[in-house]
């Protein structure tokens, strides 16, 4: 029943974090996935990372489907050609306008007539990003939750020139990964971006004031409003650049709510980004 909601092939451009999860949650769904990479480097990454995601969603009884039967449905490359029998290509590379267009600009121009973009941006103009394109009406934004597997929400952003049928695919999609689906109009930072990082960023400002140390600012929302995680944990698994990026983006849209605090801005130019790192408002040894 699942498996019939989601398009039987999947394209995903970037193999980081991010697109490793989407990949792995539409193969776990039943589609093939091509994921597409800069380099064969990149590429031999991306297919680790995803068939490590994998393996833990079969080791943990997430499927019936054993890792051979699932790896069979991911390849991986770096020509824009395969994304011409996909019937939904999904962009996931980094938060940055100038990229993003060209590679949805790259991506589209592969594309057969009837097939689906998004884009899995957190923060960026999907209306901005659809004026370059060719075929607007087809391209909305998904913009999935880290980690993906884990996550129950994608955030779905309509353009005023997409097509409504492409927002029913959408949440059909969305339902056959088993997760939910909100849907909101183009606005900057969306709706949870826009909220999340507000709070993030203020606790960003209280640590840097020396209002309470990093564990309290997150005890207090965790067991003050029961929230699963606090707003500096999270900023470390976001990513401190990342962050940074949207907080950029925001302000310059929004206003100075979202300018970033100084020590956001230090902690990224000394390479203190998060998780990913090491080192970023919490320090995690298994990076």
């Amino acid at each position: 029943m699942t498996k019939a909601l989601v398009p039987q092939h999947v394209g995903v451009l970037g193999g980081g974090r991010m697109g490793a999860g989407i990949a792995h949650a539409f193969c776990l769904a039943g589609s093939r996935v091509v994921v597409v990479e800069r380099d064969a480097e990149a590429a031999s990454a991306a297919l680790s990372r995803v068939v490590k995601s994998l393996e833990t969603s079969v080791a943990k009884g997430a499927t019936t489907e054993s890792l051979a039967e699932l790896s069979d449905r991911i390849s991986v490359g770096t020509d824009y050609a395969a994304f011409g029998s996909t019937e939904l290509a999904i962009e996931a590379v980094p938060e940055d306008l100038a990229l993003k267009t060209r590679a949805l600009q790259e991506i589209e121009q592969n594309l057969s007539d009837t097939a689906w973009l998004a884009s899995n941006t957190s923060s960026i103009s999907i209306d901005l990003l659809a004026s370059h394109l060719s075929r607007p009406a087809q391209f909305c934004g998904m913009h999935f939750f880290n980690p993906v597997p884990a996550s129950r929400l994608v955030e779905i952003v309509v353009s005023a020139a997409g097509d409504p049928a492409l927002t029913e695919h959408a949440r059909a999609w969305v339902s056959g990964l088993a997760k939910t689906a909100i849907v909101v109009k183009d606005s900057p930072g969306f709706a949870s971006s826009r909220l999340g990082l507000a709070l993030g960023l203020e606790a960003i400002r209280m640590l840097e004031e020396g209002v309470a140390s990093a564990e309290d600012i997150d005890a207090a929302m965790v067991l003050g409003y029961q929230h699963p995680i606090g707003p500096l944990k999270l900023t470390d698994i976001v990513g401190l650049d990342v962050r940074l990026g949207i907080a950029e983006y925001l302000a310059s849209t929004l206003g100075a709510t979202f300018e970033p605090p100084a020590l956001l801005r230090t902690m990224v130019s000394e390479g203190h980004l998060g998780r990913k790192t090491g080192q970023g408002f919490y320090t995690w040894p298994d990076a």
